[in-house]
């Protein structure tokens, strides 16, 4: 594959910097991992970003910050269950619980880090 392009895609924002894509992410997503800046997807590519790098999975879908020289940054959405599984696994212990789902799940979350800072730190 030689471009990322030439996937199927879903564009959700455009020209952004990275902190709205990540704050897009966690927002819109079922389940955030932080990665670090150069972490593999698709087999080719590899994510830019100022750390921490937030990835979703809502649903079938991946969402990830996309940069394109010249262009900025993007937020984009592919569905691939074999992407978010490998992601699932390579990244469980830097996963977020979308904050948008309740009070039960609003619990596990007061036990996580209380900021990016602590995430890190571990």
């Amino acid at each position: 594959m030689s471009c990322i392009e030439q996937m199927k895609y879903k564009l959700y924002l455009e020209r952004t910097s990275f902190k709205e894509a990540r704050e897009y992410i966690e927002k819109n997503s079922e389940e955030v991992y932080y990665v670090d800046p150069g972490y593999k997807i698709f087999k080719d590519y590899y994510i830019i970003g100022v750390p921490p790098v937030a990835m979703g999975v809502r649903g079938k879908e991946m969402l990830f910050t996309y940069v394109k020289p010249c262009h900025g940054t993007f937020v984009m959405g592919i569905d691939s269950e074999e992407e978010i599984n490998r992601l699932r696994e390579n990244e469980k212990e830097k996963i977020k619980k979308s904050l948008k789902r309740g009070l039960k799940e609003k619990a596990e979350i007061t036990s996580q880090p209380a900021s990016f800072g602590d995430m890190w730190k571990k």
